[in-house]
């Protein structure tokens, strides 16, 4: 039975050069071409050998993450979960078949859509969707931060006077004239006015309404008048109270560096050891961006790292110094545990941003690698913190913040694990152990790790920021000894120092460092192109790139390669991009026109600088708001305004209807906040298509103009509703109480001031 069993006959595979010999042909190349596949086919079995799945997880999680923010409507959150929770069944069913690597990345897809949408429907909550000009506010101060030109606080709502058709708000974030910022966990009674989220400022912008969603703010605004503190109504709650403890704990902090530093120095000292940039100044700001230092502003990685790092080897050296336990204490392991410790503290100091959460996730993971005797920089240290970081805040997914920390540390892990140990494989070479001996080592390390953290987060920076920094190796390379060897130190050593009175030394020797560094940051921003403006591309070359980076960091055989080609796909679709022809705001009060020499005209009936600026910078034009040649061939009178495209025809702002009416037979487009007449023969862009779609623009082909909006018909998410029409007046004021116990001060900002500019 077994002989006639073995003796069946069996199918068999041919190759490519068997099958062409078989036939009795062989073309030319044909015996080349069988070893290119096989060649590529060992490849992808190397790829897909043991261990390689779990890097790849967390990214088939966030393009599920991705895909949730693409849809036109809101998701039915639990739908969502049941399809997860299948394809994760169905991954568990298929685990011992050849596709289940494909099945664990598909239920890993369906878990990040479902995730996000859980996440959505938990914290829903109304959204303002027209402003109120003057609204009673009672509540609870949660967070505050301190600005160059003003300060800014979110209010937890606990009472609120206005229409019932404004809805119930959670939270609002004011703005306040300098110094007069309530204390957190206070409780106050204030007047203000509000405004809907700021909505992408054009198609394709970042949109700063998503984010406040998602951190349950409902409006922005300011304050009118005083601010009187009250009697809390009950109990604030422990996260409230915690807020105010940290909140205290850095304005302690940031009062014993104000005793010793002043100006930016003092506002980069806080902002290193607790996170608040906000009183940083606008032209040391930009320096420091534009030089390619910016990193060091935003507490991630590199700091999280620092401070682990000193004490670790701190506490190490000080047990090394004890004979008895060098040989009997693990004193290695004893050292993580207080740099573990020292690094959640400083999470917790900082605000605990998305950056700060994936510094410390990854910290983390390499101390806790070291207890238990474990490698500790790889891929799955990245991915797990991904995974962590993704399920608590899916949101961080489409902030520049989360992809340019990922990217930079993707890069950095790939230089360690792969880079690393092919460029100095031979350390016994008489010319690499000269080159150590002066340092060399150490400076092409950084030198390196500079280049690679830079070009991977290039696209994030062009996409959001419009801008790359052609010498921010150079700048690191400069500055960044200095911060790791004195300024992150000396800022640890002042904080240890504080309870005892002596920190006033360490500030001292913290503002020579960052002398030093501003001196780098405006000397490289100051160099003949510095500033490396890019004009704004879509998501697509973004996504591209974004999957270039991950191929080149996470594939270890010559497939690895095709990311480069990808990223080189990516760079001419984002060049090609064409710019459009006309801007429109969303208020109908700015329209930017581009004219015969490629540059944009601008009509307005206001000066919105936050929007002009954003304009600007996403066509790369370097030019200020206040140049004279943004109004060049714009026509202007008491009925509205008149600007040339590049092919003469005429583009309209009217302001009155009858300017309407005259402008339908010579312009070509028409932008109006009045009615559109019935009988217009030019397209018009009115006050309903502005509440409907918002800040659009328009590019001309054959004659006609295609449009792209920022919320295109069909389109309807939580935190971008299309604005109803107006129905009653919506402002009503807080009556006034009595029994105030002091005299109040008048905490409105300066008129130039109260725009939200985020």
């Amino acid at each position: 039975m077994s002989e006639t069993r073995n003796s069946r006959p069996r199918a068999k595979t041919w190759s490519l050069g068997e099958a062409a010999r078989a036939s009795g042909v062989a073309p030319l190349g044909v015996a080349a071409w069988q070893r290119v596949v096989d060649r590529l086919r060992g490849w992808a079995h190397a790829e897909a050998g043991a261990g390689r799945l779990l890097p790849w997880v967390p990214v088939s999680f966030g393009a599920g993450i991705a895909l949730y923010f693409a849809a036109d409507h809101e998701p039915v959150a639990w739908v969502a979960a049941l399809a997860a929770c299948g394809f994760a069944g169905a991954a568990v069913a298929l685990r011992r078949q050849r596709v289940f690597a494909l099945a664990v990345l598909i239920a890993a897809l369906a878990a990040g859509f479902a995730t996000a949408a859980l996440k959505a429907s938990r914290i829903v909550h109304d959204v303002l969707t027209r402003p109120i000009h003057m609204v009673g506010l009672q509540g609870f101060i949660e967070t505050r931060e301190e600005r160059d030109k003003t300060d800014r606080f979110v209010l937890r709502v606990v009472q609120m006077d206005a229409a019932r058709d404004q809805g119930a708000f959670e939270r609002v974030r004011l703005s306040v004239k300098k110094g007069t910022a309530p204390a957190v966990g206070s409780f106050v009674e204030l007047k203000a006015r509000l405004a809907p989220p700021l909505q992408p400022l054009r198609p394709g912008a970042y949109d700063f309404g998503r984010d406040l969603y998602f951190q349950g703010i409902a409006a922005t605004g300011f304050v009118m008048g005083a601010i009187r503190p009250r009697p809390p109504p009950g109990e604030p709650g422990w996260a409230l109270r915690y807020a105010a403890t940290m909140q205290g704990l850095r304005d302690a902090i940031d009062a014993r560096i104000r005793l010793t530093l002043s100006g930016d120095d003092r506002a980069i000292a806080t902002a290193l050891l607790t996170g608040r940039r906000d009183a940083i100044t606008t032209p040391v700001n930009d320096a420091m961006f534009i030089s390619g230092l910016g990193h060091v502003l935003s507490i991630s990685g590199y700091h999280m790292a620092v401070v682990a790092g000193v004490v670790f080897f701190t506490v190490r050296a000080l047990l090394a110094l004890i004979p008895a336990l060098t040989v009997t204490f693990p004193i290695k392991k004893c050292a993580a545990a207080a740099a573990l410790a020292a690094a959640l503290f400083y999470l917790l100091l900082s605000g605990a941003e998305v950056a700060t959460q994936r510094s410390f996730l990854m910290t983390a993971v390499v101390l806790i690698a070291v207890l238990v005797d474990r490698q500790a920089i790889t891929f799955r240290t990245l991915a797990v913190a991904a995974m962590i970081v993704l399920t608590l805040a899916p949101e961080a997914l489409v902030h520049p913040s989360f992809q340019m920390s990922f990217a930079a540390t993707l890069g950095l892990v790939a230089l360690v694990q792969i880079g690393m140990p092919k460029l100095f494989a031979a350390p016994d070479n008489s010319a690499t152990a000269r080159a150590a001996l002066w340092g060399a080592r150490e400076i092409m390390v950084l030198g390196l790790a500079s280049l690679v953290a830079g070009l991977a987060t290039t696209p994030y920076a062009a996409f959001h920021f419009h801008r790359v920094t052609p010498y921010g190796v150079l700048a690191n390379l400069l500055a960044m000894p200095v911060v790791s060897a004195l300024v992150m130190p000396a800022g640890l050593l002042g904080l240890a120092a504080m309870p005892f009175g002596f920190d006033g030394v360490f500030w001292r020797l913290m503002e020579f460092g960052i002398d030093w560094m501003i001196v780098v940051a405006e000397g490289v921003a100051s160099l003949p192109g510095a500033v490396g403006r890019v004009a704004a591309f879509g998501t697509g070359p973004l996504l591209l790139a974004t999957l270039g980076i991950i191929l080149l960091g996470l594939l270890r055989t010559p497939l690895r390669f095709a990311g480069a080609a990808l990223l080189g796909v990516a760079i001419s679709s984002a060049l090609l991009t064409p710019q459009p022809d006309i801007l429109v705001a969303a208020d109908g009060h700015h329209v930017a026109v581009r004219g015969a020499d490629g540059r944009l005209r601008l009509m307005q009936d206001g000066k919105d600088a936050f929007l002009l600026k954003e304009w600007l910078a996403a066509d790369a034009d370097s030019r200020a708001v206040s140049d004279p040649t943004l109004a060049e061939g714009v026509s202007c009178d008491a009925s509205g305004c008149v600007a040339p495209l590049a092919d003469g025809g005429l583009v309209a702002l009217a302001r009155r209807p009858d300017a309407v009416a005259e402008d339908c037979e010579r312009a070509r487009l028409i932008v109006t906040l009045r009615q559109k007449p019935a009988d217009c023969a030019a397209p018009v862009i009115d006050l309903e298509n502005l509440r409907g779609q918002g800040a659009q623009m328009l590019r001309q082909t054959r004659g006609s103009f295609v449009t792209t909006a920022n919320r295109p018909r069909g389109v309807d998410r939580p935190w971008s509703r299309p604005v109803p029409e107006p129905q009653e007046r919506s402002d009503t004021a807080a009556p006034s109480r009595r029994g105030a116990t002091a005299a109040p001060v008048d905490a409105t900002p300066p008129e130039a001031e109260r725009q939200d500019d985020d």
